[in-house]
């Protein structure tokens, strides 16, 4: 199965446990794996033969920016969601980091990965 990796697709955003979190919100980032066929695209060399990602990573800033989920899960779930709403995504596997998780002594990042098909 061919794919589309779409990486570092960062978003200031306002999902979070914590009441400042939903508050002042913080920064994401969003990897996405979007399992597709791309044979005609390769063949025929046409942007209307394969998906035109910018509408994809517009609509992750967008979904990023705007929700208000207390749960990482739910936003990666969002997320996978709403791509799987495009027409010939087959599969599509999300990671979805918070860059700095407000955790007392903690310095690394917390990430959630899931891989959705279409039900």
């Amino acid at each position: 199965m061919d794919c589309i990796h779409l990486t570092g697709i960062r978003s200031y955003g306002y999902t979070g446990a914590l009441p400042e979190e939903q508050v002042l919100g913080q920064w994401f980032e969003v990897d996405l794996i979007l399992w597709l066929d791309l044979q005609p695209a390769g063949q025929s060399d046409c942007l209307e033969d394969t998906l035109d990602y910018r509408g994809v990573i517009t609509m992750v800033q967008q979904l990023v920016k705007t929700a208000r989920f207390a749960l990482l899960e739910r936003l990666a779930t969002a997320i996978a969601d709403s791509i799987l709403n495009w027409q010939s995504i087959e599969q599509v596997q999300v990671r979805l980091t918070k860059l700095a998780a407000p955790i007392p002594d903690f310095t690394g990042q917390v990430t959630i990965e899931l891989i959705r098909r279409p039900s």
